[in-house]
This record gives structure tokens, sequence and C-alpha cells, in this order.
């Protein structure tokens, strides 16, 4: 077993001083990572609370940086800073808006904020937008925190660009103008009023959802391009990875684009759905393209479809298709262009060396590590 990387952290806890150690180590290409307590004293704990072991590195890493972000997030610090430290803080926006943000979720009025957000569905549904479009849930909280009076205040609070002041700026300040507040604006105050040890928490606590996600993310894919062998459902890949069916789908989607195969995936799904259905389906295709689903959803199924959750069913099944029919156009293309031409024609106008020009470069790969990969195949690969 060797050991790849070992970093020691140490939290206070009742005036005493309490030391761990994260760590990754490698044997004959499995990977595993995790964390081991010690007491006050130094001594090791014996137990070691392993977060993953695999053959996948990124999968590997992800779990990593998920895992510790939610250590720092409790308070253990590392001994000697580092550039993964860096890494960890790296990204955020500028500190002082993380500041204001950080502080309007530890001190929004919530009251408030619930006013704010029945606000924005009713508008949401009076302008047929999403409600996200007219205010974030970010942008809400910061109104239920610094409580705004004017035009000029809810522009400084960030996310909130000239457009929404203009748009829904009055509409904001019914809610907040007669409100009493105990501070004023600028927001220079915040810097100094926020707890130094309360913001990182919070900015840790933020980068455990994101390496959380990201986590899930990794293992989803894995467990997509392994499910072409094991024959796994969507819906256990959802309930292994922690991802819904509409993000899995996603992921094939960009997967297909990137080459995988997945078609055993999409044939597994579709096993139940009747055959003059998917030629339908198909046909809807060939007349309307498939950059849109909703008219193909109407020709094939009429004006008035099933609502939820029989309609998330149905573009589940129109997404799928969509990505063979995709596959199979080019399948076809890559045939043709395969399909040597009769002796002594040539393309219109193309000299012998534009020909040997074009001729794609051909990259030798570098032959694969002891260690085993994630399977998954790329279209035009073989094994061998």
């Amino acid at each position: 077993m060797t050991i790849v990387f070992l970093k020691r952290l140490e939290i206070e806890k009742e005036h005493e001083t309490e030391s761990a150690q994260v760590w990754i180590e490698e044997e004959d290409g499995l990977w595993i990572s995790g964390w081991s307590g010690e007491d006050a004293a130094g001594e090791k704990r014996p137990e070691r609370e392993i977060w993953y072991e695999g053959s996948v590195w990124n999968e590997m890493l992800a779990v990593y940086r998920h895992r510790l972000a939610a250590k720092l997030a409790e308070g253990y610090r590392p001994v000697i800073r580092d550039t993964f430290q860096e890494f960890l803080e790296a990204g955020q926006r500028g500190r002082f808006t993380q500041r204001l943000i950080c502080y309007s979720e530890l001190n929004a009025d919530e009251e408030l904020y619930q006013r704010l957000a029945a606000w924005r569905r009713v508008r949401a549904t009076e302008e047929h937008r999403a409600p996200y479009l007219i205010a974030t849930n970010r942008a809400l909280r910061l109104i239920a925190a610094f409580l705004p009076r004017t035009q000029e205040e809810l522009r400084e609070l960030p996310g909130i660009g000239e457009n929404t002041v203009q748009r829904y700026g009055e509409a904001v300040l019914e809610h907040t103008r007669t409100l009493e507040r105990k501070h004023a604006f600028p927001l220079d105050w915040v810097e100094r009023r926020l707890d130094e040890e309360e913001f990182e928490a919070w900015t840790y606590k933020g980068k455990e959802r994101k390496f959380k996600r990201e986590a899930e993310r990794v293992r989803a894919t894995r467990l997509l391009l392994e499910s072409a062998k094991v024959g796994s459902s969507l819906s256990q890949i959802s309930e292994a990875s922690g991802l819904d069916r509409r993000e899995l789908i996603d992921m094939m989607e960009s997967l297909e684009k990137n080459g995988y195969d997945l078609e055993s995936v999409i044939e597994h799904e579709l096993q139940l759905m009747p055959q003059e259905q998917r030629e339908a389906v198909m046909q809807a295709y060939a007349e309307l393209g498939d950059s849109f689903l909703k008219p193909v959803l109407k020709k094939v199924y009429g004006e008035e479809p099933p609502s939820e959750p029989g309609l998330e069913i149905l573009y589940e099944q129109l997404r799928m298709l969509r990505m063979l029919r995709r596959r199979a156009a080019e399948r076809r293309e890559a045939e043709a262009a395969m399909t040597p031409e009769p002796a002594g024609q040539s393309a219109p106008g193309a000299s012998a060396e534009a020909v040997v020009e074009s001729a794609p470069e051909v990259v030798i790969a570098p032959k694969p590590s002891a260690a085993p990969a994630a399977s998954g195949r790329k279209r035009g690969t073989h094994a061998g």
C-alpha cells in the first residue's frame, strides 16, 4: 500500500485541540481515501473512516473533496495551509459580495422572505415566466435581510441588475419601505459585523454542497457507462447516485454527444413502450425535426397530453428516442463516408493532394495502465 497523500488537521474542542488525518492510498490500481481521528493526547483511534474505495481516480477525488469540505465546515483546519486549501477557497466571487450573501442567509427576515416568494409566484404566473427569472432565492434573501427602501439601495445588492430594478423595483420596495431596520446603506458595516469563523464555516458549507453534487455526477456517469454491461435501470442508478431521472437523462444526452454508446440502456428503459408509439414518434421527428419536443408530443399524443406524472414519462421517452434517432443518423453518415467510390472517380474539383491533406490525423493512444478503468465504450471503438 502506497501513501499518495497525507494531511493533518486540527480542531478546538472545549479548550483542547484534537487532530485528525486525511489520506489517499493506492495499491495495484485500487484507490482508498479516508479519515483517521486522534484524541486530545494525540493517540490514533483504531477505526478508520473510509470515504472511497475503488478504481476510478476522478470519482475518488470528487468524493474526497466533498468529505474534506464537510470536515472543514465542522471546524477542522489544516495545520499547514497548502495549494489544496487555496483550491477549496478559489472560485469565490469578491469577498465583500460573499459576506453580504452570507449575512443575508444567516439574518434574513423569514416572514418577509415568504411574502416576497409569494409575490414572485404571482408575478411568474401572470407573466408566464419561470420564478427565478423574476428574482432568485438568493436575491429575495438579500432583500429580506437588508430591507432596501429606494431603487438606489436595491441596486447595491449583488445579483440584482438594472433590468430587475426597472421592471420589479417598485413592487419589491412596497414590501420593505415601511419596515423598521437597525442598519443603513451603504453596507460596508457587514464586513465588521460578520464573525470570521462564522463566515468561514458558511463558505465551507457551500463548498460541501458543491462538491457533493460533483461527486454524485461523477458516480452517476460511471454507473451509466457500466449499466450497458450489468443492465441497471435508471431508477437503480438514481437511487445509487442521488440524482433524479431528469438529471440522468441530461447526462445521457451529453455522453451520447461525446460518442458513448448507451443504446442498451435506452432500450432497457423503452422496453414497455408499444412499438406503434415508437414508430409514431419517429415519424413525427422525421416530419417536424427533433429540435423541440413539444410539437412532437402534441402530434403523437394530441393537443391535451396526460398530466403529471404521465407527462414526465412521455418526455423521457421522447428524449431517449431522439438519442436513438440521432445516433442512427450518425451511423448512416459514417457508413456513407466509408463506402468507396467507383474507381477513377473523386469528389468534383478535389485533387489528389487535397484528398491526402484532408485525411484525418491518426493519434496513437497511450497504453492503458494496470489500474482498471470505469467501463463505457465510445462509438467507433472496439475491445482488443
